[in-house]
């Protein structure tokens, strides 16, 4: 027994020791790193160098806001041309069928005066053809049915009706051959 508590005596011993030793060696590293912190020994080239670092990061926010607002103000800009695109669109349908419509109804008038005019007496309408500039007449007279055209050209001063000839001989030979 004697011996047992000698070894529980040196056991306490021991660990009382480690304890001390422990607790010394937390302290002397809380003091060692305080004094590490202020005997912190900088070279001036990085410092510079972090100012730098540090600045260049400022303006590199910066310009990525610009990026950042200059990018909102395109994806704004694109929407409006699409929606002005989309409305030229539809006015130029609009228009289009506008057009359509007036050159449907203009051709409708067209007709309808060939018309009048192939069931006038030739010498009754050649005097409105001679009146008429040439190119108007020729547009009538090469709507008409031939044997009407004919009667009319038939009547018309000759000079006028040479006019009218050359202008309907030469109305389609700028059109392409092939």
């Amino acid at each position: 027994m004697l011996i047992a508590a000698l070894f529980a005596a040196s056991a306490l011993v021991r660990f009382g020791a480690g304890i001390a030793e422990a607790v010394a060696a937390t302290s002397s590293a809380e003091t060692a790193s305080a004094d590490s912190k202020s005997d912190c020994v900088t070279e001036p080239g990085l410092m510079n160098m972090l100012s730098e670092v540090q600045d260049r990061e400022k303006k590199l926010a910066e310009r990525e806001k610009v990026v950042s607002d200059r990018s909102q103000a395109l994806t704004l800009a694109e929407k409006r041309i699409e929606q002005r695109l989309a409305s030229l669109v539809e006015a130029e349908k609009n228009l289009s069928q506008t057009v359509e419509i007036a050159d449907k109804g203009a051709d409708e008038d067209v007709t309808r005066l060939v018309t009048v005019y192939e069931n006038m007496k030739p010498k009754e309408a050649a005097p409105l053809f001679s009146t008429m500039a040439p190119d108007f007449a020729a547009g009538f007279l090469s709507r008409m049915r031939p044997e009407s055209s004919a009667a009319i050209m038939a009547v018309l001063d000759p000079k006028v009706a040479y006019t009218i000839s050359v202008i309907m001989a030469g109305r389609n030979a700028g059109a392409p051959q092939n």
